[in-house]
């Protein structure tokens, strides 16, 4: 059962993560790819990411992702509090290695694609996509 006083600190808590500065949501970010990555060095190109420049409202934001030659994919929020949004892994038999989904955005912010190809190497692009109206509490 909660209390007046727990429900007031999980609400400080809730804040403080908002009011974080945009350094602090980059340094998860560039944690999240190394821990994905191992540290390895990333191509430019190769990815294709379509999604909206500007989207209406964030919490349905449509995003497809394609990097041909790729055994995975993952996409990376690099303005929500947990940047990692999904990892999509292609078998053999699975066909052209493209991705359709949403995601939600919290703020105007980079949506990037990592591909990890089938030669152990990893290629990226990102996105800018503008939200007007925040998916993640804004």
């Amino acid at each position: 059962m909660l209390t007046r006083r727990d429900t007031f600190a999980i609400g400080l808590g809730a804040s403080a993560v908002a009011l974080l500065p945009a350094t602090a949501f980059a340094d998860a970010v560039e944690d999240w790819i190394t821990a994905y990555t191992g540290g390895a060095a990333m191509e430019e190109g190769g990815v294709t990411i379509t999604a909206p420049e500007i989207a209406e409202n964030g919490n349905t934001v449509p995003v497809s992702v394609s990097a041909e030659g790729a055994t995975e994919i993952v996409l990376v929020a690099t303005g929500n509090p947990t940047p990692g949004l999904g990892r999509f892994t292609f078998g053999p038999g699975s066909g052209a290695p493209m991705i359709a989904t949403r995601i939600r955005l919290g703020r105007t912010q980079d949506v990037v694609a990592i591909a990890k190809m089938a030669d152990g190497t990893f290629k990226t692009t990102r996105v800018e996509v503008k939200v007007t109206i925040g998916g993640c509490g804004g």
